[in-house]
């Protein structure tokens, strides 16, 4: 069976999937309803229920399985989920939250190995030891945490997916212009996202925790740096500009920088992150996409579709 995100405008719809989010509205006629973004390993569709009551919103909550069946409709450039029926999973039907959670292509052991292996290239020992002990403070949710609630990399093992990536796009950048600090850009890469095990709940039903509202990631993390540094008893201008990094990485103040890059290998953090991120919504739009025809719309584009080439 393919999956909910494989399929067309019009075709009919008869799986098991996982509410990722659910949120209830009103219309302008003042009638309840919930949208719903349901999942399963291919990815996620938005859904309404309409002419909703509180017996839904207990049924039709984040994290639970429902059968859906209905189809495949175009709605303003998106596809959306028209429902016919909806239920609640029973307890004897085959389907656990696992298979119906999307998770990152490579296994999350094999991205960790590849991660490691970017230590042996760091010279300055103040930045190795701290970078290591974030790393290794925060591994198990590193490794399984998505890294975004939507748009890019929001699957199981999406952070250090992101990650890895973003260091093999770094090493690239290092090479042809040497005259960047490779343990500042790989130490930032490493750091800049890992406040989202705190800023995020986790792989499944991903929603922001209190301090993901209250601080978010950028905050979180500048406060990790300086706990560690102080752990680790180091002090010097590497801890400052470890920090600069992580501030600085969304590139300006309206986008959620504090500030903006002051750093020659944080200006090339900022577009690693931008690239790498981009790239992972333009492929999955993509993959969805028949040859000669145009994506749905991608709002962080610019509400832009992208057109997928006939030829390889």
């Amino acid at each position: 069976m393919k999956g909910i995100t494989q399929l067309r405008v019009g075709d009919p719809v008869d799986h098991y999937l996982l509410i990722k989010q659910s949120t209830k509205g009103v219309t302008t006629v003042g009638k309840p309803f919930m949208s719903l973004i349901l999942q399963d390993k291919s990815g996620d569709i938005e859904a309404k229920l309409w002419d909703t009551n509180d017996e839904h919103e207990k049924l039709y909550g984040a994290s639970q399985i429902v059968r859906v069946g209905g189809e495949i409709q175009d709605y303003r450039g998106k596809f959306q989920l028209r429902v016919k029926s909806i239920r609640p999973v029973k307890s004897e039907e085959p389907i656990a939250i696992n298979d119906l959670v999307p998770s990152s292509e490579k296994p999350k052991e094999e991205l960790m190995e590849e991660l490691l292996q970017y230590f042996f290239e760091m010279k300055n020992p103040l930045i190795q030891r701290i970078t290591r002990h974030l790393m290794k403070k925060h591994q198990t949710e590193f490794m399984t945490f998505p890294a975004a609630t939507k748009n890019h990399h929001d699957y199981a093992s999406g952070l250090i997916d992101h990650v890895v990536s973003m260091l093999k796009l770094g090493k690239a950048l290092c090479d042809l212009y040497p005259t960047l600090n490779k343990d500042l850009l790989y130490a930032g890469i490493i750091l800049h996202d890992i406040g989202k095990v705190i800023e995020l709940s986790g792989p499944v039903a991903t929603t922001y925790t209190i301090e993901g509202n209250l601080l978010g990631h950028i905050t979180i993390m500048v406060n990790e740096i300086s706990k560690a540094a102080e752990e680790l008893e180091i002090e010097g201008e590497e801890v400052m500009l470890l920090q600069h990094m992580v501030l600085s990485h969304h590139g300006k103040e309206e986008w959620g920088s504090p500030k903006r890059p002051a750093l020659r290998e944080a200006e090339m953090l900022h577009y690693i992150d931008n690239i790498d991120a981009k790239m992972n919504m333009l492929n999955r739009a993509l993959d969805k996409t028949n040859p000669g025809e145009f994506s749905e719309r991608l709002f962080p584009l610019e509400n832009r579709s992208f057109y997928k080439p006939t030829f390889e």
